[in-house]
């Protein structure tokens, strides 16, 4: 199930400001340390210190050009109203001077075309350094990813780590790139604009800037009302939407068992809840613009009367008070954008500090230097006293002892947590030991690079794993650049041939995400194939063949003979008919061998396995070949 991002609101929709970042009754996730966060992304920004400025300098220049335009407007407005009053009263030669007029309208042209050049050249740079930053913390996240152990990943979910690498690293970009600018841009205007007030008239700015404490009171106390139930919506959204989704991932089911009253009934149910929170979310964050506008508007009307005062004593000119209306009204779009801006910017620092988060994480131990080569490996495993737990405080393994000669088939049984599956990750140093050994030709595992040591291991899982591409290249990716006959013949090895020439696209059939377009079996069968073409010293088998039909599990058991001839195999078992042959039977127990030996051997002394194996077959079920090929 997609996780539910908080701090990272929809583009649009909702609770979204003028700008697309949320009212300020949005509910916003705040990182932990915001000033080290803050100081660790700038780290990141350092190397574009001189873009940087260029950006800081366009951006002065473009907001200054952008600035004086009301009072340059202003001075034609004045010359306008002076002719027309002059010829109204008669005044002998009275004429509007229009070519002074036209002069400030080409000089205003020349300034915001200059203004808009200068914006250019700032969004421009900026895209670039954004674009690199999140570049460089990409490579560091998929290098860190590379690094990090596999307890990492077992102890959280897909969704949490890719919430992080995805929506976390594009939140940043976002802000980098579009909120960081605007920030600059709206402090610039707002100072620019009180400065060009102040020098208008510092009365008029004064009464101006009454107004603002009152409009801040308002929103204020208006947004601690919404922010209950913007929380409540984005809650509501998440239940909804995981809803939607369990639904609609479960359709076959829910038609089986004919819920599908009982799925719309919750749907409702949750759309209600969504509903009543939602309005009363949208209605009273709606409540924050017609009141600013309306506290505005009193401003206007004080500095109108104000104003018209002023003139009518010529102690201010009718231009000035045009250009200061303006002025007032350019002024309230940059403080709503940088409160705005300021969410965003704490939501972003959020989503930084769950990266960095990340890669603080505890890395794998590095390969040594000097780690050893095996350039043949014969597939002689031994475990001596290898002790390991998941936590310190619980330990899983203690005093396990192996010893296992090239090409033996070693099975490995025992109930659900036995630690079956935890001796293959110790083999393959996904974890590793808290004492002890674990030796490969005589040579310690620690000592040599783990990818060199994966390189020895093939693995067919329960869990098929097959990517997004052809069943070619599914199969290919068991070897490094393998020719198409060797395709072919690992195929058919793994009796796949058959049904994959069957499909209209042959071997060029593409699986989609999920493989869903073949059969489980199928899948499985194209596992085998794949670690076929491996031709690995040793296998690693965990019930290979518990998703094919009967007739297939003979087919492959007899390919599976073949391929483990000369090769050192585990096999992890819960069918126990399938590891009757095997040269040695491991019985694990809460972490612990608590028998071995043959199957005959162990069927002899009348403990543990043979109690699992007898339980399995008390029924009379057919645990032979030939008693599996009677009833097909």
């Amino acid at each position: 199930m997609s996780e539910i991002r908080k701090d990272n609101p929809p583009a649009s929709g909702p609770g979204r400001g003028p700008m697309g970042g949320p009212f300020m009754g949005m509910p916003v996730q705040k990182a932990k340390n915001f000033k080290g966060t803050l100081k660790r992304l700038v780290v990141y920004l350092k190397p574009h210190k001189l873009a940087l400025l260029v950006i800081f300098f366009t951006a002065i220049l473009s907001t200054l050009f952008s600035i004086v335009g009301p009072k340059i407007l202003g001075e034609a407005t004045t010359k306008l109203f002076q002719g027309m009053m002059q010829k109204f009263m008669h005044v002998p030669g009275a004429k509007v001077n229009f070519q002074y007029i036209g002069n400030i309208i080409l000089t205003l042209i020349g300034l915001y075309l200059l203004s808009a050049i200068f914006s250019y050249i700032q969004q421009f740079i900026m895209a670039s350094v954004a674009q690199k930053t999140v570049f460089a913390m990409r490579n560091d996240i998929n290098t860190k990813l590379t690094r990090l152990p596999l307890k990492f990943f077992d102890s959280r979910t897909h969704g949490e780590i890719l919430s992080r690498v995805i929506n976390d690293i594009d939140n940043i970009a976002t802000t980098l790139q579009q909120s960081l600018t605007q920030l600059i841009t709206s402090v610039i205007t707002i100072v620019g604009i009180i400065v060009m007030m102040l020098s208008i008239s510092p009365l008029l700015t004064l009464i101006a800037l009454v107004t603002l404490p009152l409009s801040f009171l308002v929103t204020a106390q208006i947004a601690k009302r919404s922010q209950v139930y913007f929380a409540d919506q984005q809650e509501e959204i998440g239940i909804l939407n995981g809803h939607v989704e369990e639904m609609y991932t479960a359709h076959k089911i829910i038609k089986a068992f004919g819920r599908e009253a009982n799925s719309i009934d919750q749907f409702n149910v949750i759309n209600t809840r969504l509903y009543d929170v939602g309005w009363k979310a949208q209605f009273i964050s709606g409540v924050i613009m017609p009141l600013m506008n309306f506290i505005n508007n009193i401003g206007y009307v004080l500095i109108c009367v104000v104003g018209g005062i002023m003139v009518t004593t010529r102690s201010l000119q009718i231009g000035d008070i045009q250009a200061f209306i303006q002025y007032i009204n350019q002024f309230t779009q940059p403080i709503v954008q940088t409160a705005n801006i300021a969410n965003i910017i704490q939501s972003t620092v959020a989503s930084a500090e769950r990266v960095f988060e990340l890669l603080d994480e505890t890395e794998e131990a590095p390969d040594r230097i000097d780690a050893n080569i095996i350039e043949f490996p014969r597939g002689e495993v031994k475990f001596e006293h290898v002790r390991f737990g998941y936590k310190e405080d619980a330990i899983l393994i203690e005093d396990m002892n192996i010893d296992v000669q090239q090409g033996q088939t070693i099975a490995i049984v025992g109930p659900t947590g036995a630690g079956k599956t935890t001796l293959v990750n110790l083999l393959m140093r996904f974890y590793e030991i808290a004492d002890g050994k674990i030796t490969i030709d005589g040579v310690p595992i620690e000592n040599l690079k783990r990818g060199d040591l994966r390189t020895m291991f093939g693995m067919v899982l329960q869990d098929t794993w097959l990517f997004n591409g052809t069943i070619r290249e599914n199969i290919a990716y068991g070897r490094i650049q393998p020719t198409e006959a060797e395709i072919v013949q690992a195929a058919k090895a793994a009796h796949a041939d058959h049904f994959i020439r069957t499909l209209p696209e042959g071997y060029d059939t593409v699986l989609n995400e999920e493989a869903s377009n073949i059969s489980q079996g199928q899948k499985q069968l194209l596992t085998i194939a794949r670690a076929i073409l491996a031709d690995p010293a040793i296998l690693i088998l965990d019930e290979a063949t518990s998703s094919v039909d009967t007739r297939t599990e003979l087919l492959i058991q007899k390919a599976m003979i073949a391929l483990m001839q000369g090769r050192t195999s585990f096999v992890i078992a819960h069918r126990l008919s399938t590891i009757r042959d095997a040269d040695l039977i491991l019985v694990m127990n809460h972490g612990s061998i608590i028998e071995k030996g043959t199957h005959v051997e162990l069927l002899a002394q009348q403990g543990f396995y043979a109690e699992l194996y007898n339980s399995q077959f008390s029924a009379n079920v057919p645990d032979t070949e030939d008693d599996i090929l009677a009833v097909v």
